[in-house]
């Protein structure tokens, strides 16, 4: 096992076996269906690694092949171009004025060409990465949104119900290990998305990781501040 990069199939065990856990202790709860969820991301991003790498050197000879036929008809273009007007060009030197801004337009035209499919193959990585990054930050507030409602001063004798009262239906050792198991799903969250990295160095991308890796640290951090708030 590598120490300098996250292992796909580790992570992917590790959520597996969290799921079968959760699914043991709460068959009923709608946490199971989390986890499966989190389980299908953390394989999807495991096995699509190899193929996003195939497309991406097929899109890169692309591009490369695309951008050395512009650059080649470019100055094929330049090259006729000024011949003829050096030939059979204007006989007055304001006349050569359109003709240059010609020349301008299409190196100015060609450069962009050449920029657009240089960056066609971080594009189309970036965009996948993102829309998996999405679905992990939506899952990391649907973690959230399960646990909001278990609140551990419920379980104290003075506490006052209201008729508007959310009950957890959970004991004090089921309401703990709910919590852990919340928490848990947040810190895997983190880690499939950190497996992102590893196939991109794109700042948007990392950005966006860092972003969710902060946001289910802080929504670990408050779990655990209930579960401490626990009666003995």
């Amino acid at each position: 096992m590598s120490t300098t990069r996250l292992d796909p199939a580790r992570v992917h065990q590790t959520v597996e076996r969290l799921a079968e856990r959760i699914h043991a202790r709460f068959p009923e709860r709608g946490l199971n269906r989390v986890a499966a969820e989190l389980a299908q991301i953390s394989a999807d991003v495991g096995s699509s690694g190899p193929g996003l790498r195939r497309r991406l050197l097929a899109t890169s000879w692309f591009a490369r092949i695309v951008g050395a036929i512009v650059m080649i008809a470019t100055a094929v273009l330049l090259v006729v171009t000024i011949r003829d007007a050096i030939q059979h060009g204007p006989d007055q030197s304001f006349e050569w004025v359109p003709l240059i801004e010609s020349l301008i337009n299409d190196l100015v035209f060609a450069g962009i060409a050449l920029f657009f499919l240089m960056a066609l193959p971080e594009r189309i990585q970036r965009r996948e990465l993102l829309a998996t990054l999405h679905r992990l930050r939506s899952l990391a507030h649907i973690v959230d949104m399960h646990q909001l409602t278990k609140d551990p001063e419920r379980l104290r004798p003075d506490f006052v119900r209201t008729t508007k009262s959310a009950e957890p239906g959970l004991d004090r050792d089921e309401l703990e290990h709910y919590l852990d198991y919340c928490s848990e799903l947040l810190s895997l969250i983190g880690k499939v998305a950190a497996l992102c990295a590893e196939e991109s160095e794109d700042a948007v991308v990392l950005d966006t990781i860092t972003g969710i890796e902060t946001m289910t640290t802080d929504m670990a951090g408050k779990i655990w501040q209930k579960i401490s708030l626990l009666p003995d």
